[in-house]
Formats: structure tokens, sequence, C-alpha cells
């Protein structure tokens, strides 16, 4: 029987539990696939968002596979959490707010949200039952759901995008228990944010693909670009949904459980073909070493050693590469509509924020002091050249 053990930590202001065992390739592997295993380089082990019902989970998903937990008295006690110069201690929850909690994650699943999904609101629900201590939960009202979230935008440095889960998880839970005194309409939703994408130019993108010199994490790179997909969708990308005939990719299951078709580009052809000869994946097109699903987390690493090495500078992530797809192909004449198709947006809307990057149309619009000064110019004013300069 192997063992593990299980130690409370603090890692990016947020409580967590590490798992920590000496190196067993099979034990590391057998982790990686508990839902919500992650990896952090800083304290070098592998560690979950510390959560009652996900340690119970992770609990049970260890002894069936014979591994034998030595947990950490601090598992137990009060967690601390310390940011900014400000520590804040937050107690386990009590009985009634673990079964209200119990039960929202039921709520959630039910209404067949995406995993990502239940994960954020649930936590951001779990932190809240922690930082209301014990007052009792028909007892909430939205003046301590404001201050919960003041204190996590202000000591968390909560974004925008994540400042409107909070408030979308809040509406949830004030559906699912009406027996608190959240008034939900009182919650103030911020605006989104207008940023628009990171977009490489065609150029950068044949440079770091010829930067990248590893055979697979090659191939990923050039399926993400020419393909147009999101990480999660390479990751779950299964040999048998390839139709090379008709040059598609079958998406399942994608964001907001739809599915789609998407192009394979015939350039790609030669490297898909020596990628598996050389690797051999069985079932997924992208395999870990044991056979099983790739990370995410592995791609966006070899990704910024890539940009590196072709020297971009620019913030770029696997999702640039499908900003980069779109955009490229609406500079190309591409209609919207059938973009809007190949990506699996559900609003067209979603797509008409790549033309605001695109440069054929910007190209084409001239400053109106150039339009004056070349006006000007071709009148003979004053039998004079028309310069700023």
């Amino acid at each position: 029987m192997t063992n593990v053990s299980l130690e409370a930590f603090t890692h990016n202001s947020q409580h967590c539990i590490a798992i920590k065992f000496p190196y067993n390739f099979e034990l590391k592997e057998y982790i990686k696939q508990f839902h919500g295993v992650r990896w952090t380089k800083t304290h070098s082990t592998f560690y979950i968002y510390y959560n009652e019902v996900r340690i119970e989970n992770l609990k049970i998903y260890l002894a069936k596979g014979d591994i034998q937990i030595i947990t950490n008295n601090k598992n137990e006690v009060a967690q601390r959490i310390s940011t900014r110069g400000i520590k804040i201690e937050q107690k386990t929850l009590n009985k009634e707010k673990t079964i209200v909690y119990k039960h929202y994650l039921d709520y959630l699943k039910g209404k067949r949200f995406s995993k990502s999904t239940i994960a954020s609101y649930s936590n951001f629900i779990l932190e809240f039952l922690r930082f209301t201590e014990q007052k009792p939960v028909d007892n909430l009202n939205e003046n301590d759901v404001r201050n919960y979230i003041e204190w996590a935008v202000t000591s968390l440095n909560y974004a925008v995008s994540t400042h409107r889960q909070m408030v979308s998880g809040f509406k949830h839970f004030a559906h699912f228990y009406p027996a608190c005194s959240i008034n939900i309409d009182k919650i103030y939703m911020p605006k989104k944010d207008r940023k628009l994408p990171i977009v490489l130019s065609i150029e950068e993108v044949i440079s770091l693909l010829q930067a990248t010199k590893n055979l697979k994490h090659r191939v990923i790179l050039a399926m993400l670009y020419s393909s147009g997909l999101r990480i999660s969708e390479i990751i779950d990308l299964q040999l048998s949904d390839f139709d090379f005939k008709r040059k598609q990719l079958h998406i399942q299951n994608s964001k907001g459980r739809k599915d789609r078709y998407a192009t394979i580009a015939e350039s790609v052809f030669p490297l898909i073909k020596n990628y598996y000869k050389t690797y051999k994946p069985k079932k997924y097109f992208i395999e870990n070493p044991k056979g099983g699903k790739y990370s995410a987390e592995s791609i966006r690493s070899f990704l910024k050693q890539s940009l590196r090495l072709a020297k971009i500078t620019k913030n770029a992530t696997p999702h640039t590469l499908r900003h980069s797809y779109a955009t490229h192909m609406l500079e190309q004449g591409i209609g919207i509509r059938h973009i809007q198709e190949l990506l699996g947006h559900s609003r067209p809307e979603t797509t008409m924020i790549y033309t605001h990057v695109t440069r054929k149309d910007l190209e084409q619009i001239k400053s109106p002091l150039d339009t004056a000064i070349n006006n000007l110019s071709l009148q003979g004013y004053n039998n004079k050249e028309i310069s700023i300069s």
C-alpha cells in the first residue's frame, strides 16, 4: 500500500491541501486523474483547493486506489489566509452549512452546468459560508454578500470577469435557498470588460511553429491555430473524431454542451501523419505517456517556452491561437456567420469582436489629416509642397 500525506497550505491567497508522496509514476498519474487536482511549481506539489466535500471525495478516490492517507492536523483546524498584509481566519464549515453546501452542489449538477462552472460557483459560495462563520444560513442577507464580495475583490484582487461570476453564483444560491434573506436584486453586477483579444500575426504563428522542435508540441499548436480549437477541445479530441476525406474534425460536447465541425488544414496533414507514426496514440489524439488525457498545464508550459524561442513578446496563451485563427479568417474575407459556426459561438455578437482587430478594413481607412493634406496638395495650395514635418 502506498502512502500520501495531505497538508494544509496557502497558495495564491487560496486555502489549499497539498498531496505529497515519494515519487512514483503510477501514483502520480492516478492522482492527476482526480478532478480538481493541480500542480504548483512554487511549492512543488500537487494540490486541491480546500473544500470539505472535495476532500472527502479525494479520500474516497485514494482509498479505491489502495492508497493510505496520512493527514495533517492542520486540515481539521482553522484555516488562515494572508494577503497584502491582511490576515483573516476562516474556520471550517459547521454541520448546517456543510449540508447546505452539499445540496447546493447537487443543485448545480442538476442544472447540468459544466464542471468548470460548478467549480467556480461552488467555490465562491463555500468561501462565503466560511466568511460568515457561525451566522445561520437563514439569516444571511445581501449585506453579508456585499461584505464578502468587497473583501474578495480587494484582498484577492479578483478581475471583473471573476466578480461577475461571483454575482452569478449568488443568484443561483439565492434561488436554490430562498429561506435565506439575500435579495439578489440589490447585489451590484459590474459591466463586462471590453478588452480586445491578443492576436498573433500570420508571420508570428509560423515563427512559433518553427521554434517548437518537439513533434507532439508542434502538432498541438498547429491544430489549435489551424482549426481554431479551445484547449479543452484538443485535450478531449479522439482519433475517431477525424474525417480526413472531408477535412473535418467532429468537436463533441464542447462549451455549452454543443457539437460542431471544424476544418483540418491540408498543410497540417503531413505533420499529423508524422506525429501518429511516431507516438501511436490509442484513443485520444494527444495522450500522456500512460495513454490518458494530456494536461492543459503542459500545453501552457511549452507554449511559453516556444514563445521565448520565437522571440514573441506578446502575452499569448493557447486561446490566443484561436483568436488569431478567427481574425485571420475574417481578414481573408470569410463571413462572420461561417466563422461563428467554425468557432462554435452561440451568438454572432461574440464573433463580432474580431471585426475590431482585423487589419484589412482598418488599412483602407485614412485619417482626415491625410485626406486634407492630399487634397490641398492636389489643389496646388499656394504652389507650395504641403508638409507638417
